[in-house]
């Protein structure tokens, strides 16, 4: 299998300009727009030289016979590499103290991640993704049961890192709102500051074992149990803004492929699975995957930056920025960087 050679400096040097170039105009590059660019002199025929070698090497590619270069899928790869080698002061933006503050005034995760991905939006003018992930190690703060029409409840249930989630279940049968109350305070009385998972196992270990108290007092609490009191099961908290900014990029997609695209980023589910299989670096850990089509047919034009954070009580979200492979790269990595660091920094 044929293996990539590192590139001269020179040839470092060239694809780097004609890949910013092209960023900044959306226009193939031709040798001419470098050699003006650059401090060093060197002809337009020594600069087209080297434009022919990276071609070969898969780095760009020619639209038309007459027009300049455009760059590859791997040129873009090779950009971000060498922006991702950067020392991390280089990455900061200007908004992070804004951000910072407006985070810090907001009292819970949900709030939080919901404005995280509006201020990404906001910085980059791409997509802004954000979701925070609920898991077994999540400590109960209080539940909460409010008794509804036609025998349903509303159960609510925060954790100690404030993120609240709610629930309507049906019962088999009537329940008062006295042995509501009396499982409430029975549960927050018993595992208050337990991880949920743990608190789960022990319900289960008193339910049986206490076989003298089940039919007293423990039994309303195996019926609520069983309608998934103290479930674990939540889905993640996702927030989406900016996809609008998708229809203005030049995609080379057909409607029917834009409303397909569209469409799939409204599914909790698929945005789950996309920041799933390219976040896939420690928590803290910057990740750029260029080119989405594995993801999606319609995202092959796509690039994802984005990494996972420790938010709350350990609890992980993921922040992402999609948008198209022209993008301004380095401004989008730092103002992912500020998002996270805010995000994880803020205490309530």
């Amino acid at each position: 299998m044929k293996t990539d050679t590192p590139l001269k400096s020179r040839h470092r040097e060239i694809l780097t300009s004609i890949v910013r170039t092209y960023i900044e105009t959306g226009e193939p590059v031709g040798s001419r727009t470098i050699s003006k660019l650059r401090q060093e002199e060197l002809s337009a025929a020594s600069i087209r030289n080297v434009m022919a070698d990276l071609a070969d090497e898969g780095y760009l590619s020619q639209p038309h016979t007459s027009a300049g270069r455009v760059p590859t899928e791997k040129a873009f790869r090779f950009y971000v590499a060498s922006l991702a080698a950067l020392p991390a002061n280089r990455m900061a933006h200007p908004a992070s103290d804004r951000l910072s503050n407006e985070l810090s005034n907001l009292d819970t995760i949900e709030a939080r991640v919901e404005r995280s991905s509006f201020v990404l939006m906001e910085m980059t003018s791409n997509v802004g993704i954000a979701a925070a992930i609920p898991t077994l190690s999540q400590e109960l703060d209080q539940i909460e049961l409010i008794p509804l029409a036609d025998q349903r409840v509303l159960t609510i249930l925060v954790t100690r890192d404030r993120m609240v989630r709610n629930r309507v279940v049906i019962l088999d049968e009537p329940m008062s709102q006295n042995e509501l109350v009396s499982i409430r305070n029975y549960i927050n009385r018993n595992f208050s500051g337990w991880r949920l998972g743990d608190a789960r196992r022990e319900l289960v270990r008193r339910m049986l074992e206490d076989r003298e108290l089940y039919h007293e007092a423990l039994r309303n609490v195996q019926l609520l149990y069983q309608k998934g009191l103290l479930d674990t099961d939540f889905g993640p908290e996702v927030h989406m803004e900016g996809a609008s900014n998708l229809l203005g990029l030049d995609l080379h997609l057909t409607r029917e492929h834009l409303r397909d695209l569209l469409r799939a980023l409204e599914e909790k589910k698929r945005l789950i699975d996309l920041l799933d299989r390219f976040l896939e670096v420690p928590p803290g850990e910057l990740s750029v995957r260029v080119g989405l089509e594995e993801a999606h047919p319609a995202m092959k034009e796509l690039a994802l930056i984005g990494m996972t954070v420790r938010i709350g009580s350990g609890l992980p979200a993921k922040i992402a920025v999609l948008g198209p492979m022209r993008m301004q790269y380095e401004r989008v990595m730092a103002a992912v960087l500020q998002t996270s660091r805010a995000l994880e920094n803020a205490t309530f």
